[in-house]
């Protein structure tokens, strides 16, 4: 097996059939490919799994593993992983928004020695809001966390043998599965594409799941909130010193403080506000460190489809 495709999907019932359809005609190019595909289902609760069942899966062998519940896209491909067979394990997804040619370069470059090959975008077609998150965190990425991270991002990677291992031995839970294989060495190359848009359904990208990758992120890759609570404390406590040296000095030279002022008010809401942001960080870190020594699993496997190609 040369390469497995991981596409973890959840509710893409209008994208299945297109799906499976530009599947079989790129590998119907490629016959000379020996190829699996791993579908893994992240919890969908429309019609996407029996769509997939009953598709025509022709010059790919095809695997489907159905999640118990929703995990998550990181989860999801972790999954995928698993059980992948192929000497490269390569990501994509069910809306195509990132091109199938994108396999052909990635293999490419990979047998020339790298053992980790990333798609970066070059131009994406998204809305204001989606490209100012995406910039925002992949500036702060690079500034806190890891300095290769590219500027546009991310979503494809092709990886070997090697980085499967360490990713099956490590399946980290509330964490960036690519992070995680762009924190861990090896030779690494990169190669740039256009990202399409979506042409059917319903992004399953939330708000919600983007603030919890941020958190994850910085949480499990970086000590850098930590590192801000403890420079907010030290500039709190010197203003809070200096503050203090000026009130005693304006009562012993000007004696024209009264009780009762509203200064005093104001400084407290501001110190407990950035007391409770503080320990709120640190709560992060904690509930992460029980999370992970509970070793509750990161994913459920509930069933395992193995089909067959149509002319097998």
């Amino acid at each position: 097996m040369h390469f497995s495709i991981v596409i973890p999907f959840l509710n893409e019932a209008d994208n299945i059939e297109h799906l499976t359809i530009v599947l079989n005609d790129f590998f119907r190019k490629r016959i000379n490919l020996k190829a699996e595909v791993i579908f893994v289902d992240d919890g969908s609760t429309d019609n996407s799994l029996n769509l997939l069942r009953q598709a025509k899966h022709e010059y790919y062998t095809p695997k489907i593993i159905k999640l118990s519940k929703n995990y998550g896209s990181h989860a999801a491909l972790r999954a995928g992983i698993l059980h992948a067979k192929g000497e490269f394990v390569c990501f994509m997804y069910a809306d195509l928004q990132d091109p199938l040619e994108l396999i052909d370069k990635m293999y490419h470059v990979a047998l020339q020695g790298n053992e980790i090959v990333w798609a970066v975008r070059s131009k994406t077609h998204m809305s204001f809001f989606e490209k100012a998150f995406s910039e925002l965190y992949a500036y702060l990425m690079q500034k806190y966390v890891i300095k290769s991270f590219p500027s546009k991002g991310f979503d494809v990677v092709m990886f070997g043998k090697k980085v499967k291992e360490e990713l099956n031995k490590n399946i980290e839970a509330n964490s960036s599965i690519f992070l995680q294989i762009l924190t861990m060495g090896f030779r690494q190359a990169t190669i740039e594409y256009d990202k399409q848009a979506r042409k059917a359904g319903k992004s399953k990208w939330t708000f919600g799941k983007k603030i919890k990758l941020f958190i994850d992120s910085f949480v499990a890759f970086s000590f850098f909130p930590i590192r801000l609570v403890s420079v907010v404390g030290i500039i709190l406590f010197l203003t809070g010193t200096l503050f203090a040296f000026y009130l005693i000095l304006r009562k012993l030279l000007l004696d024209d403080i009264k009780e009762g002022w509203t200064a005093l008010a104001s400084i407290l809401m501001i110190g407990f506000g950035v007391t409770n942001i503080s320990l709120g960080i640190i709560a992060e870190y904690l509930w992460r460190t029980l999370d992970a020594s509970r070793k509750r699993p990161v994913f459920i496997i509930d069933e395992i489809i193995t089909t067959k190609k149509v002319d097998e």
